[in-house]
């Protein structure tokens, strides 16, 4: 793990009481949920897409993939570039190219005729993406400070939303119209968020030198917890991964049918938005260790029991599966800011989620091999022996936090 190497200052909201401040706060959460929603939709938008570009370029499912790869691959690399952009730019211009550059990578992908063509575009677009993660979670750390945790979770939630929203919304549009100009509209509300980021989001200025110093008295234990809550983070995504790529194969085990299984697959996401939202107030309350060992131990037992249960039992403890599944990850990314110096809030969030968009890549190959070799079950008994493979890590965190 390379430690977080120290840079520029960085943006701290002015004036720390008031109402104004107050405002300011506000003003910068919903913006940063606004550009997560974007985002995250601009990701999961391929997703429908795909069958239309295979119809009109006869693209086999290997190309198919390299275009998804492409977007999150050239997302999650250039992450921690996008923190230190930011500390050169400021976060509201970072943040507001970024969105218009993702916008511009879509419209050009309406324009492509092409493979070539479509590589370019969604390279172009995940290259945008790359600023909203690390900047807006590190703009609502540092505007909210000690109290991110509950306003951390709204943002974790508001991706979803997106995720949700915008494939549903290019799935209608190319229904009513040529699929380009479906690109265009969704392209042209990316410019529309990204106009309102630069107009509305609010300025910053820099912490006082004095804000320095004392964070970097803590750094060397900061970077050794940082470490931890990193590995935590990446198996956490591998458990959830690992059980998504074989849920469809148990419950198909068990004889659902075809329309069921969307809904099944349906109730674990709607019960993952709700653990979302919900897990990272619990973990301001809860504190970060008691919550990560309840969602992770719960995890577990619930895979243990979705494996034995029949398929009715099974599919009512799917919706807890997915708060459980999806609750952890709020509240790791509501300690990323206590575990960090303030002057490296983005950076730390840029390299949390590169290995958090990396597992997710990687962990359902791994997982796959595994279940080549022993099995569907077996692999996903794996998946809930990682959860519990949480346990220790978070031990070994406790020490780290201020309170757990």
């Amino acid at each position: 793990m390379r430690p977080l190497s120290a840079s520029a200052a960085p943006e701290r909201i002015a004036d720390e009481h008031g109402p104004s401040n107050a405002a300011s706060r506000t003003r910068i959460l919903w913006l940063s949920c606004t550009a997560h929603a974007l985002h995250d939709g601009y990701t999961d938008m391929i997703y429908a897409l795909l069958p239309v570009w295979q119809a009109e370029f006869g693209l086999h499912y290997g190309a198919l993939a390299i275009l998804r790869s492409l977007y999150g691959g050239t997302m999650a690399t250039l992450q921690m570039p996008a923190g230190r952009f930011a500390h050169v730019w400021g976060t509201r211009a970072s943040l507001a190219l970024g969105t218009l550059l993702a916008a511009l990578g879509y419209a050009l992908a309406g324009l492509s005729g092409s493979l070539l063509g479509l590589c370019i575009s969604l390279a172009i677009s995940g290259s945008g993406s790359s600023t909203q993660h690390p900047l807006a979670s590190g703009a609502v750390s540092r505007a909210y400070g000690r109290n991110a945790r509950g306003p951390l979770s709204i943002y974790n939630f508001s991706g979803d939303l997106g995720k949700s929203a915008l494939p549903a919304a290019i799935s209608l549009l190319i229904t009513v119209m040529p699929w380009r100009h479906a690109l265009w509209f969704m392209s042209a509300l990316g410019v529309v968020v990204a106009a309102v980021i630069a107009l509305f989001l609010p300025p910053v200025q820099n912490d006082a030198p004095s804000e320095k110093a004392a964070s970097s008295a803590h750094d060397h234990g900061s970077r050794s917890g940082f470490t931890v809550l990193f590995l935590i983070g990446v198996l956490d995504t591998a458990v959830r991964m690992g059980l998504l790529t074989f849920l469809p194969f148990l419950l198909k085990a068990k004889g659902i049918s075809q329309p069921m299984m969307g809904t099944a697959l349906a109730l674990v996401f709607i019960g993952g938005a709700a653990g979302k939202f919900a897990c990272g107030w619990l973990g301001a309350r809860m504190g970060v260790i008691g919550t990560v060992y309840a969602t992770e131990g719960a995890t577990a037992v619930l895979i243990l029991a979705v494996i034995v249960l029949p398929l009715t039992p099974a599919m009512i403890v799917l919706p807890l599966l997915g708060v459980m599944l999806n609750g952890t990850s709020s509240v790791l990314y509501g300690t990323v800011p206590e575990l960090t110096p303030v002057e490296r809030t983005e950076r730390a969030f840029a390299l949390f989620y590169t290995g958090v968009i990396a597992s997710s890549a990687l962990s359902p190959i791994a997982y796959g091999f595994l279940g080549d070799w022993i099995g569907v079950r077996g692999a996903t008994v794996a998946t809930a022996i990682t959860a519990l493979a949480i346990f220790p890590l978070a031990l070994a965190l406790r020490p780290h936090l201020r309170a757990t």
